[in-house]
């Protein structure tokens, strides 16, 4: 594997062996050194176009427990407001030997272009309304550990689905773990056959009682227009669609992306609920994303060999009192 630019190029069996890596790694950060030499010497360059602290922190925090250098950068602060292309950014960047770009952009697409551009790994942080692979990564983890597998897992996905990255993600790679996926939302808010994803589509929670899983997104505002009315109003969607205490089961877990809008599509009461994996999703992006530098990294370049890898991952797995 090369580049993660999407969950849909990956087999069950990539899948698998990105989350077994991730439950290798997750041992580092019970210890108090969280490092693995693996990456020393290695550069990553985080380039973000659109705001992140979830995502953007995490990823720069599995580079460093991987002793990797990084630079990040936002539009906000670089070259891209005073009009620089996309193409000269990411070239500008390159001429600093980066062995990996990891990039959120509003477009669909951005990361697979810039494949063409760079000889460093490409990963995709989430381009517009396409995909959010890592994501799913981490959600697919957070499950594992908690159910041990996901074979025959009733999941909904439930709110806006129309604009997530991390509704198509999801849906990809939790049917190619075995789950079965329905959608849920106003009609205005689900994809036109979005069923040929592999999930099925219901348009009221009817039917959510039965769920193990209630995965809530929130309103993507941002992606919407001021001339857009998708629903009615705020109130009328929460009404309808709002997760609160009197629909989630009590053996029923939720989830949730972030950042949570309070009182929209959750009631504060169920976010700290017992059932709630939100905080293990955070969690779990850490050990996720340095799997995933790892899958692509590790074996990359003339001076790793087997023998250096086998070692550092003999140091994750470890117990602390045998090193």
């Amino acid at each position: 594997m090369r580049n993660l630019l999407g969950i849909a190029d990956l087999e069950r069996g990539q899948i698998e062996r990105l989350l077994d890596r991730a439950e290798s790694l997750a041992a580092l950060s019970e210890r108090e050194n969280k490092k693995l030499p693996t990456l020393s010497g290695r550069t990553i360059v985080n380039l973000f176009f659109e705001n992140s602290t979830r995502t953007s922190s995490s990823f720069d925090l599995a580079a460093k427990r991987l002793s990797a250098d990084t630079v990040s950068i936002k539009a906000a602060s670089s070259s891209v407001e005073k009009g620089e292309s996309l193409r000269d950014t990411v070239q500008t960047l390159s001429a600093y030997g980066p062995s990996a770009i990891v990039v959120r952009s509003p477009y669909v697409g951005a990361p697979g272009m810039i494949t063409r551009w760079t000889d460093a790994a490409v990963i995709n942080a989430g381009d517009g309304k396409h995909e959010h692979p890592t994501q799913a990564l981490l959600d697919a983890y957070t499950l594992r550990r908690r159910l041990g597998k996901l074979d025959d897992l009733n999941i909904w996905i439930v709110g806006d689905v129309l604009h997530s990255r991390v509704a198509r993600s999801n849906i990809f790679c939790l049917t190619k773990l075995g789950a079965k996926v329905t959608v849920c939302g106003p009609p205005t808010l689900i994809p036109r056959q979005i069923e040929e994803l592999g999930c099925e589509v219901s348009y009221t929670l009817t039917g959510s009682e039965e769920a193990d899983v209630l995965y809530v997104l929130r309103m993507q505002n941002e992606r919407m227009s001021a001339d857009d009315t998708f629903i009615p109003s705020i109130r009328e969607y929460a009404s309808r669609y709002q997760i609160n205490g009197e629909r989630l089961g009590r053996d029923q877990l939720l989830m949730h992306p972030g950042p949570v809008n309070r009182g929209v599509e959750l009631s504060p009461d169920v976010v700290d609920a017992p059932q709630s994996l939100i905080t293990e999703q955070v969690a779990a992006g850490v050990a996720v994303r340095m799997a995933v530098f790892y899958e692509l990294l590790a074996t990359r370049g003339p001076d790793d060999t087997d023998g250096q890898l086998k070692a550092a991952e003999a140091v994750a797995i470890a117990p602390e009192d045998s090193r």
